[in-house]
């Protein structure tokens, strides 16, 4: 409270008559020991108020922290799953691209592509997706340049044979590709 307030309090305050109110002093003094205690108490709501605030930024920091972590958990443990995968996909690919695969009862070939089909469609469904196709033009933080060919045709930088197909999820390289290209 400041000066011109006290001054329209007391002017407000009629002491008349003394008999009732005691005297003139001893008002004064009880308004004195009133406001000090009003001071002390807006001192200490202030404090309060000032702590209670802090405490409630550091919970919801707290809470976006813990969310944050748990979102990461999730991710490495999916990335994980997926590097446990990518090698059986690549035994499928090892086979299909083999010159005995042409030998295989078709019925058979076609059910073992199905599989291979179903654990892509999981991948993806999940937000893994398959990277690393021939015409593409390579991309060094995608791709894993093994060889280098000039007798061949095609653009330099192009992709003209993929020996391993990569995998990414939502930008993050899980397994770079490896292929090669036209120099």
């Amino acid at each position: 409270m400041d000066h011109s307030e006290e001054e329209i309090i007391d002017e407000e305050i009629n002491f008349e008559p003394e008999d009732e109110l005691g005297t003139i002093g001893a008002a004064q003094a009880k308004i004195k020991n009133l406001r000090e205690e009003l001071k002390e108490a807006k001192a200490k709501r202030d404090e309060y108020l000032d702590g209670w605030q802090r405490a409630k930024a550091d919970a919801v920091n707290s809470r976006k922290e813990s969310l944050a972590a748990a979102e990461r958990m999730g991710a490495r443990a999916k990335h994980s799953i997926v590097e446990d995968i990518v090698p059986v996909l690549d035994s499928f690919d090892m086979a299909t691209g083999s010159e005995a695969w042409a030998m295989v009862d078709e019925n058979w070939r076609g059910g073992m592509e199905q599989i291979r089909n179903q654990l892509l469609g999981v991948l993806s469904r999940h937000g893994v997706e398959r990277f690393g196709n021939v015409g593409d033009m390579v991309d060094h933080a995608r791709h894993e340049v093994v060889q280098e060919l000039d007798d061949v045709a095609g653009e330099p930088g192009e992709i003209v044979r993929v020996l391993r197909y990569g995998y990414q999820s939502k930008g993050y390289v899980i397994r770079p590709a490896q292929v090669i290209i036209k120099a």
